[in-house]
């Protein structure tokens, strides 16, 4: 199944348990609705999002499940690129291990602290290194989907599922400065994920944002004793996760110095 057949899936399902919706009448003479859903906890979400429990079409079901994957409309989701679909639909079958809100607060913090905007292809990197450091023995609680479609939506995946890092066996780094091997692995690393940004970014003054590049010093620069301990693959990960933004502002100082220039 596509992303997108996924996503017409998924706003069918809300639509046909909001159909289970009924009419409790208590013996004050009061009444509620009550849901009988199979696939999402209709409450939680109509709750949360403050949607009224009248007149919620298929429509409507579309523009809601658009809304919690964070883009405006439903034409904006289903229109997305191939990266934006992979993070979305990822985000949606995993929101009991990181859940949605969560995420925009991990992306933002990141953003913010290091001056940078992912773009979709990095926060994809990111999010599928941080699904694969998730431990199984957390899970998340409320979540909008329901255990069974959680449960569906695992056993239909075909992508082979994330290897959890295991805290006891993993390798961690515990003082500064790194080690030759570890400091030498990590240059490499940068020098690649820097020729593979600028490649995709294209800066005005490409010559110039190469020259500023100093990947021993943009690693060494990357921890500090705060950070410590770390383990040794995440923060390898790290390497791409904030290149982007440094990336960026190179290339700002290149664009200043030939300005200056002419």
């Amino acid at each position: 199944m596509n992303h997108i057949d996924f996503f017409k899936l998924q706003a069918k399902n809300l639509h046909r348990d909001y159909k289970t919706q009924k009419t409790i009448l208590e013996e004050d003479g009061n009444s509620y609705l009550e849901y009988d859903p199979k696939f999402f906890d209709v409450d939680a979400i109509f709750e949360d999002y403050e949607i009224d429990d009248k007149g919620f079409t298929l429509m409507s079901a579309q523009h809601l499940v658009a809304k919690m994957l964070r883009f405006n409309k439903w034409p904006d989701l289903i229109n997305a690129t191939k990266p934006e679909l992979e993070l979305a639909k990822l985000k949606f079958i995993n929101q009991n291990k990181i859940p949605l809100v969560e995420w925009d607060f991990q992306v933002a913090g990141v953003e913010r602290e290091h001056d940078m905007v992912f773009d979709p292809d990095d926060e994809l990197d990111y999010y599928k290194h941080c699904l694969s450091h998730y431990d199984g023995s957390v899970i998340f609680s409320p979540t909008y989907l329901l255990e069974k479609s959680l449960a569906e939506m695992a056993d239909n995946e075909s992508a082979e599922p994330p290897k959890v890092q295991d805290p006891k066996t993993s390798v961690k780094i515990t003082s500064l400065p790194l080690s030759y091997e570890d400091r030498a692995e990590f240059i490499v690393e940068a020098n690649s994920e820097f020729d593979r940004i600028v490649e995709r970014m294209e800066p005005q003054n490409s010559k110039q944002t190469l020259e500023l590049w100093n990947a021993e010093s943009y690693v060494d620069d990357l921890f500090n004793e705060i950070t410590l301990p770390i383990d040794r693959d995440y923060a390898l990960s790290l390497i791409s996760a904030f290149l982007v933004g440094h990336v960026a502002n190179l290339a700002a100082q290149a664009d200043e110095m030939i300005n200056e220039i002419n």
